[in-house]
């Protein structure tokens, strides 16, 4: 349902909030090689979130990518329109060129459940949220 884009996204953004603030900026190339994503697309992936203003990043010998306290609160729905939009989400699962409650596909009913949850997921927990529960060991977002 996600581009690999907006996966490196989230798996950076979460490394992110667990190991920088303004303090401690980090550099793409030692995200890149934590989380194990190639470097150069993961740069470009973290330039458009800063544009965005959904991440803060620093030029210069003491410079990286961070999140401040602001940045914590904000959400995954929001990094994954930055990177793909949310077109995915209103999407016949599958491929329909029409589908609604009203022109429902073999499996909408099925399917409308499962993404308007996972949309509220998404929205209603923060990113420092989803940090915790990789810091407290119940989730990871690279293998080790």
């Amino acid at each position: 349902m996600l581009s690999n884009q907006s996966k490196y996204a989230i798996r950076a953004v979460l490394y992110l909030a667990i190991h920088s603030d303004v303090k401690n900026k980090i550099g793409t190339k030692e995200i890149a090689e934590k989380i194990d994503i190639p470097a150069p697309f993961l740069a470009k992936t973290l330039q458009s979130l800063s544009k965005a203003k959904l991440i803060h990043s620093i030029k210069g010998p003491n410079g990286g990518f961070y999140l401040n306290k602001e940045d914590q609160k904000k959400n995954l729905l929001d990094i994954i329109e930055c990177i793909d939009g949310l077109r995915k989400f209103n999407e016949c699962f599958i491929g329909l060129p029409r589908c609604s409650d009203e022109n429902p596909c073999a499996i909408h009913h099925v399917v409308k459940p499962f993404k308007e949850s996972l949309i509220k997921e998404l929205t209603t927990n923060t990113i420092e949220d989803f940090a915790k529960e990789t810091q407290k060991g119940k989730s990871f977002i690279f293998l080790k």
